[in-house]
Order: structure tokens, then C-alpha cells, then sequence
């Protein structure tokens, strides 16, 4: 059994990449004919409170 360690802390990513520019890139046809792309999701949190209450 092949057993993986776990890293501490968040994902990484390569050193020397812009993580806006290049992971807000859209795949070519040619990267997603040989499936080389992956779907990413950007989620923010709004910490305004839309209703007015204090």
C-alpha cells in the first residue's frame, strides 16, 4: 500500500507563475483535445451586511 503524506498548509504553485494571470487563463482547444486543463472556480466572501443592520 502506497501511503502519501499530507502537506502542511495551503495548495501551492509553481515558483515564477503570476497566480492571477495564469490561472485565470483560458485553456486553447489544442490543451483541451488532450485534456490537459483544469476547471478553476474563484469564490469570494462579501463581508458586507446587504440588510443595513448594525
Amino acid at each position: 500500500m502506497i501511503r502519501r503524506r499530507r502537506r502542511a498548509g495551503g495548495p501551492t504553485i509553481a515558483p515564477g507563475m503570476d497566480r492571477y494571470k495564469d490561472l485565470n487563463r483560458s485553456a486553447t482547444e489544442e490543451e483541451v483535445a488532450r485534456g490537459e486543463y483544469t476547471k478553476v472556480i474563484r469564490m469570494s466572501w462579501d463581508e458586507v451586511d446587504p440588510s443595513g443592520k448594525d
